[in-house]
């Protein structure tokens, strides 16, 4: 526990704890279960027009756990995979898992076969839930993973009927956003849930040391790794998001609006499980880079709050129909994932009237850590203070705890932080130590004040829109292309998304930029592909042959 003499302590307004209590619910079991109880006939999810009550959540999910338990035969602690997009379908599929005692484990639909049979084969996983849009890349690697079950749905099914038949006659055949797939044995999970209302449901013993989650992220490296995420940590993150916020909210009352994907850490904790803790509704959005559909959701719904970061701010910012909206019942934004841009916040308020308060966290933390204080008026550009029960540091080259103002590795304890890397002990301790410390190899300082500010990345992550992008991952693709002998990806500064990804390549023989780019893209989720290359005769080196990635970004 942190000591009241800590700078931040000063900063906190009165309404903010300190700390939390992390033994309020045992698991996620039961902090569903409360809601679904004290909530039943709140909404507590919308989308494409279609409502869900929390009394709803509670059945469909129960019917879902009850499929895997009893006709999958799915045992506690097994791994399944939950790869879609922003549906209905995904709280349902998330808390039918979690309800059931087997671990989640998010997966990006936008992947290609190659990061979708890596993530799948390290996490075990033994089952998925999946969108048929994806069901081709699916195909191509379920032979070489330990995947037994496959349950797919598609984006209409949790609609109204005449609703559903529309939007997936739609999907499939007018816009033929589902290319042809073969996975013998799959079922549906429409059926899943009919049968399931008929089937039994064994409640489980779930401890809060227990697994919740395997999140992946580069970590500090760009090789994937399964952040081991507990019950308790998510819980933990839930309630210190909230006490942290929660005093500027409208509890019950709250309406919010999610276009970032809930198979990222940040959504899924603070917007999807936080809602969900207060009975609050839920706007979820499919595709958030269909602005005009986005735009239409949001003028039937007359939301309080809204999830974003910059590259959507600015987005929506230059979209006619957005800036005609009714913003009065607005109070404010929370933005997590990227920098956001003062220019770009302070033109967001004057619009919406909602101030912009950041958020820092990262995978290893559930994933949030500080963040701005609730008071805010306006935007300020950093990471604001630790939540109750965390402790920040900043620490030199020889792990020292640095005076105030000096910059250094910031680094995390608290309730929020992860286990460890599943099945990667070295990778554990490389970042974690013995005494509960986080390195989040990122660079930053703190003022007098006890106020956080990040300076830089300790390592060469390249963040795109919010997403980390990890060089050697990009090195090891482009290499496998036949002329290329060298690669080095590094970050170049973008307007719109903060970070693209620039290429510098050296080829035996002639390769033309397209070329190049198409194999990019046959490997990498599109974020990930380099939006420039360079070609050179050789990179430059260090004495002992790495390539210094640095040189090339100065």
């Amino acid at each position: 526990m942190q000591s009241t003499d800590a700078p931040w302590f000063a900063s906190y307004p009165e309404d903010v704890p300190h700390t939390i209590d992390t033994s309020r619910y045992a698991n996620l079991l039961e902090l569903l279960e409360s809601s679904c109880d004290k909530f039943a006939d709140n909404t507590a999810f919308v989308n494409m027009g279609h409502e869900l009550t929390y009394r709803e959540v509670e059945q469909q999910s129960r019917a879902f756990s009850a499929y895997l338990q009893q006709q999958l035969g799915m045992k506690q602690g097994e791994r399944i995979a939950i790869m879609m997009p922003n549906l209905l379908q995904y709280p349902i599929a998330l808390f039918g898992a979690l309800r059931a005692g087997l671990v989640v484990v998010n997966v990006n639909p936008l992947y290609t076969p190659r990061e979708l049979q890596h993530q799948l084969r390290d996490s075990g996983a033994t089952a998925i839930v999946a969108v048929s849009n994806f069901g081709n890349n699916l195909q191509q690697v379920i032979t070489t993973t330990s995947l037994k079950h496959v349950i797919l749905t598609h984006i209409g099914d949790s609609l109204a009927p005449h609703r559903r038949t529309l939007v997936n006659f739609v999907v499939k055949y007018v816009k033929r956003m589902v290319p042809k797939y073969s996975l013998p044995g799959a079922i549906s999970m429409r059926r899943a849930l009919t049968e399931g209302k008929r089937l039994s449901y064994t409640r489980p013993q779930v401890v809060s040391d227990d697994l919740a989650y395997l999140q992946y992220t580069g970590g500090t490296t760009g090789v994937a790794k399964g952040a081991m995420l507990t019950h308790r940590n998510i819980i933990a993150n839930v309630l210190q998001v909230f006490a942290h916020f929660g005093p500027r909210t409208a509890k019950a009352q709250e309406r919010a609006v999610t276009p970032l994907p809930l198979y990222h850490i940040f959504a899924n904790s603070v917007s999807l499980m936080m809602m969900m803790s207060m009975g609050a509704s839920n706007l979820l959005i499919t595709n958030p880079r269909d602005l005009d559909s986005f735009v239409k959701e949001l003028k039937r719904y007359p939301f309080t709050m809204m999830y974003s970061l910059n590259t959507l701010f600015n987005a929506l910012l230059r979209h006619e129909g957005f800036r005609s909206l009714d913003f009065s019942q607005c109070q404010f934004t929370i933005a997590g994932g990227m920098a956001t841009q003062t220019e770009i916040a302070n033109e967001w308020q004057a619009l919406t009237n909602m101030p912009v308060i950041e958020g820092y966290g990262l995978t290893e933390c559930s994933p949030v850590v500080a963040g701005g204080i609730h008071t805010q008026t306006s935007f300020i550009p950093y990471v604001g203070v630790p939540l109750p029960s965390t402790e920040m540091r900043v620490v030199g080259s020889e792990g020292q705890t640095l005076p105030i103002g000096e910059i250094g590795e910031i680094q995390i304890k608290g309730p929020q932080v992860m286990r460890g890397y599943w099945n990667n002990e070295l990778e554990t301790q490389a970042v974690l130590s013995d005494d509960g410390w986080l390195s989040s190899g990122d660079i930053g300082r703190m003022d007098e004040h006890g106020y956080f500010y990040l300076v830089d990345r300790k390592k060469d992550m390249i963040l795109v829109s919010g997403f980390n992008v990890y060089p050697s991952e990009i090195e090891d693709v482009a290499t496998l292309h036949p002329k290329i002998i060298e690669a080095a990806a590094v970050a170049v500064a973008d307007k719109v998304a903060g970070e693209r990804v620039k290429l510098f390549v050296v080829t035996q023989g002639e390769v033309s930029e397209d070329e190049l780019k198409k194999h990019c893209k046959k490997h990498l989720t599109g974020y990930k592909v380099p939006s420039y290359f360079e070609f050179r005769d050789e990179l430059p080196k260090s004495a002992v042959g790495k390539i210094l990635r640095k040189e090339l970004r100065d």
